[in-house]
């Protein structure tokens, strides 16, 4: 081992590698631990086609209807979109809710209101929070059941092939939203 270099000297390169050799394994299992947790919470998300339930529809501009998930995906074809899934009870949803906004102004998302109540509460939580976003109302967690998620927040996108591709439980931020829908786009 390198003796520590005196006071006012840099350390040797040497034991700058070592110091730094001995962080990259702590962060290799940090990262292994991380995707393996999110392995574990999205094992449940179907390879296949996606399901066909019915929902109540909130559209951004406050209208309704009834519709299903490849009704709304029909209106976006040939890109992928995006699902993120909610509650008004979340604080981690809450944090999530600028750049989720972010996110909606300018790409295809709907969002799914997981338990948060019947229409009409979860249209006055969108009023009350002044969120612009279309949103899917599942007051049992159907919806969210039948795309294999169990928890909120969660995020998911849907290829130009139909496919849930990347899915994630728990903070995304803007970018690693952003980043997962290029990804994709492209692959």
């Amino acid at each position: 081992m390198t003796p520590p270099a005196p006071p006012g000297k840099p350390p040797e390169p040497r034991s700058r590698w070592l110091r730094l050799r001995s962080h990259l394994g702590t962060v290799a299992l940090m990262l292994a631990v991380f995707f393996g947790v999110q392995a574990w919470q999205t094992r449940a998300v179907p390879q296949s086609a996606l399901p066909e339930l019915a929902f109540t529809l909130i559209n951004a501009d406050g209208s309704r209807e009834t519709t299903t998930l490849a009704a709304w995906r029909e209106r976006h074809p040939g890109e992928p979109v995006a699902l993120y899934l909610w509650a008004e009870w979340c604080p981690i949803c809450k944090l999530q809710q600028p750049a989720m906004s972010t996110l909606v102004a300018d790409t295809p998302v709907l969002t799914i209101a997981m338990q948060s109540g019947p229409p009409d509460a979860v249209a006055r939580v969108l009023s009350q929070r002044q969120l612009r976003w279309p949103s899917a109302v599942d007051p049992r967690g159907e919806l969210a059941k039948a795309l294999g998620f169990e928890s909120v927040p969660a995020f998911v996108v849907i290829d130009a092939a139909g496919q849930l591709r990347t899915p994630t439980v728990g903070y995304t931020s803007g970018l690693g939203m952003r980043a997962r829908l290029w990804w994709a786009g492209v692959f």
